[in-house]
């Protein structure tokens, strides 16, 4: 898959130039894949050069630009980086409410993934709060009976769990995988 991307990327730049919003949709595949393959250092390199496109091209409030801060964001949290990492989380998230609104499935993976960085930082009660945006959003996209739910209800298990909650975390967790059995089936990976 690199190689594959690796020439279309040339093809890209070659053929659209450097400032073209596809070569930008290209160092994004190509951060994936790297970023996949644990060379976290090179995925990041890839996704600034997408930012910087996006920027250039479509400004600093369009979903594409949201998208990159994102993608930087998700790359610093596995290299550990985790205030750069919220950070980049919460430039995507301003701009998705602003340009999205409040109620899209993006503002509310934003969300998640502002709660995964707080809960990496061992900021338990933000990030649970963080989750519950989330889920809030989701449960009036999707409804209660979708696989991105059922996300939302373990993503604030585990929070709870850390807060020592396990009751609570015990329900959330319960209703992740009622949904995920339901919606998948008990021969899934995610209900294993």
């Amino acid at each position: 898959a690199l190689e594959a991307h690796q020439k279309a990327l040339a093809i890209k730049l070659k053929v659209l130039g450097p400032k073209h919003p596809d070569t930008a949709t290209s160092h994004n595949n190509m951060g994936s894949v790297l970023k996949s393959l644990g060379k976290f250092e090179d995925a990041l390199e890839a996704y600034q050069k997408a930012l910087s496109i996006d920027l250039k091209v479509h400004g600093p409030k369009h979903p594409a630009t949201a998208t990159s801060h994102h993608n930087i964001g998700a790359v610093l949290k596995s290299l550990g980086n985790f205030e750069d990492a919220l950070e980049a989380h919460h430039k995507a998230l301003a701009i998705q409410l602003k340009v999205l609104g409040p109620k899209h499935p993006d503002t509310a993976t934003s969300h998640n993934n502002i709660g995964s960085v707080l809960e990496s930082l061992g900021k338990f009660e933000d990030a649970l709060e963080a989750h519950q945006k989330a889920l809030a959003i989701k449960l009036k996209v999707h409804g209660p009976q979708h696989p991105d739910t059922a996300i939302s209800h373990g993503n604030i298990g585990s929070v709870l769990e850390s807060l020592g909650k396990f009751e609570d975390a015990l329900e959330a967790h319960q209703k992740a995988l009622a949904i995920r059995l339901k919606v998948l089936g008990p021969q899934h990976p995610h209900t294993a």
